[in-house]
């Protein structure tokens, strides 16, 4: 059974039910420090962690004073606008008590469906973590439609773990695991501790309903779960009301885990290598031999460009000979990535007007 100690990128799903009152609309401060005091243990520990909350609607809508009956989208928007103010805040105020630096992340589906949008989120994910911040991502629902929406931060956190290269996601939900039943209405059902394979039969336990703030319900969470376990993601469903949830989980509290199908890189790498090629770069000799000690593809030791390629699109990495070496996930263009070859670093800005990205294809966009 997997656990949090010795994990090294923690994904933690927070719903509005959670975090926000459901009579006042006030935000549930005191639960917010406790679980401000699992992150600090968590970073104690080694992990990077990410946090995706709801709350932004339900905290907005308190502010504004808006009925409690369901909100056109238009309300959702600026209910949404006034609550990240206030989402944001809380968490930046619970976190530095810890010597923690919260920051914003706002994502819609697009970020994810598409390729070029899915490199701009891992990279900045990225990014945010070497600098030590905990991310904190909610959905953009200032300026998200129906057609580019999530819709629930289940799958959205799936998401996000899997972009992120996670490997836990937990969603804090207000039932402690996956039952054969609906507990409060079944008294002979059971939860279960495990779950390796997601059959047809567990799909057929799962039910529609969720709390009165949030949308998601368990067959949301089945489809997380079958997200994230596919990209290499143990996912746990626990009870998330209680205080200091994360370290009541990891000291054995009620709980199923979903169990990974191999771990997130290999994953990432298996879905490198199934893509159709764009496009091929040549490489030099030297350029081969640091690939193959686990560089990055820098455009110094490019020697060639063919084929019509956009950011983020797959190219097919060869030596000077034609032999395929790798594939990977571009950061450039092909016009700019011609235009570039053979240089280093720093004669890239003068050549495109813009700073060097790093690495044509960085290492961890490589599969050979």
């Amino acid at each position: 059974m997997a656990t949090l100690s010795d994990a090294k990128r923690i994904v933690v799903k927070i719903g509005s039910a959670l975090l926000v009152d459901r009579d006042s609309g006030a935000l549930r401060s005191d639960w917010l420090k406790a679980l401000a005091s699992d992150v600090a243990w968590l970073r104690g520990q080694g992990a990077d962690v990410i946090l995706v909350s709801s709350g932004s609607i339900a905290l907005g809508r308190a502010a504004l004073g808006m009925p409690a009956t369901e909100l056109t989208l238009e309300q959702s928007q600026a209910a949404a606008a006034v609550g990240q103010i206030q989402l944001a805040h809380a968490y930046d105020q619970a976190l530095s008590e810890h010597g923690l630096r919260a920051a914003q992340v706002l994502v819609t589906l697009e970020d994810s469906t598409d390729r070029r949008r899915y490199l701009n989120s891992r990279a900045t994910l990225e990014q945010l973590l070497k600098l030590g911040t905990v991310p904190i991502v909610n959905e953009n629902d200032t300026v998200a439609t129906d057609e580019i929406r999530y819709g629930d931060n289940d799958r959205m956190a799936a998401q996000v773990a899997v972009t992120a290269g996670a490997d836990r996601l937990i969603l804090l939900s207000d039932v402690d695991g996956f039952y054969s039943g609906n507990p409060s209405q079944d008294p002979t059902a059971t939860r279960f501790d495990v779950i390796t394979e997601i059959t047809p039969e567990i799909e057929a336990m799962a039910g529609d309903a969720g709390s009165g703030l949030s949308k998601g319900g368990m067959k949301t969470k089945l489809m997380a779960a079958r997200t994230a376990t596919a990209a290499g993601c143990d996912m746990a469903i626990t009870e998330g009301s209680i205080f200091n949830p994360l370290k009541e989980l990891e000291n054995n509290a009620p709980t199923t885990w979903f169990t990974a199908q191999g771990d997130p890189q290999q994953k990432r790498k298996q879905w490198i290598a199934a893509m159709k090629p764009r496009g091929r770069i040549t490489v030099d000799a030297g350029a081969a031999r640091a690939l193959k000690d686990g560089s990055s593809l820098l455009p110094a030791g490019v020697t060639a460009i063919s084929g019509r390629f956009a950011r983020g699109d797959a190219v097919e990495v060869v030596d000077v000979t034609g032999r395929t070496l790798g594939q990977g996930l571009t950061r450039y263009d092909a016009k700019d990535a011609d235009l570039i070859k053979g240089l280093r670093s720093q004669q890239i800005e003068p050549v495109l007007g813009y700073p060097a990205r790093g690495p044509l294809v960085h290492r961890d966009d490589m599969a050979f």
